[in-house]
């Protein structure tokens, strides 16, 4: 790799503002200073450092983001604010979010540039669980649990995978659920819940696979990922 690739990649800076460092005599590659932009190194095995402080090379980025209500699940948006606003100060290129939370859903997204990671868990032959979180009007019961378990008609050309339903609380024509689905249809859960005649009015999801939504991290927040919970995803299903 080009070592401008390479503090680019780390982001120290532009193309242009790297070169210059590297002409100043700020960086060093096993601790011999190296003046030519497109000196040759092995990222894996070299020791490169800015002004002697020694860059760790990571070329893939894992967080973990607690989507708030009100910002869009998308890279860029001229209208709305988008997660990826809320990781501005984020390390890693060519960051997105793998999958969609609706615009007024919150809880578990996961952060990546990792293409490969990504098109695992969104594949619909992987059947990847997310467990959501929903509070709903209307009334539940037995009949209608067994209704969303086993497949239930949203208009689609064919009914949903089957389900796993917990009911949490009920109340006078109001209820909470866990509802863990296996597909990623256009707002599933909400017109899952109104083919058995409820309405989702506040919806959360709470995992993605072995990935659970830290419950320490407030909403608009993000952390990265564990090594344990990268080894945990980038297995599972494989």
């Amino acid at each position: 790799m080009r070592l401008d690739k390479f503090l680019c990649d780390m982001q120290l800076g532009t193309r242009n503002q790297v070169k210059e460092y590297i002409r100043k005599g700020s960086i060093s590659v096993n601790d011999m200073i190296i003046k030519k932009p497109d000196f040759k190194l092995d990222e894996k095995k070299d020791a490169v450092a800015y002004l002697g402080k020694l860059l760790v090379y990571q070329s893939t980025y894992y967080y973990m983001l607690h989507k708030p209500a009100g910002v869009v699940t998308a890279t860029s948006d001229k209208q709305d604010k988008t997660v990826m606003d809320l990781l501005k100060d984020a390390a890693g290129r060519d960051l997105f979010p793998v999958g969609r939370l609706d615009k007024d859903t919150e809880g578990l997204l996961l952060i990546t540039n990792d293409g490969e990671l990504a098109h695992n868990l969104l594949s619909p032959r992987k059947h990847v669980a997310k467990t959501y979180y929903a509070e709903c009007s209307g009334s539940i019961n037995e009949e209608k649990i067994k209704i969303l378990e086993t497949g239930v008609d949203i208009g689609d050309d064919a009914p949903t995978l089957p389900a796993k339903v917990e009911l949490l609380t009920q109340a006078d024509m109001t209820y909470t659920i866990k509802l863990t689905i296996t597909e990623g249809r256009f707002h599933q859960v909400k017109r899952m819940v109104e083919a058995v005649g409820g309405r989702v009015i506040y919806l959360k999801r709470l995992s993605m696979g072995p990935l659970l939504l830290d419950k320490t991290l407030p909403k608009g927040a993000y952390r990265p990922l564990t090594e344990q919970e990268i080894t945990e995803l980038a297995s599972y299903n494989n």
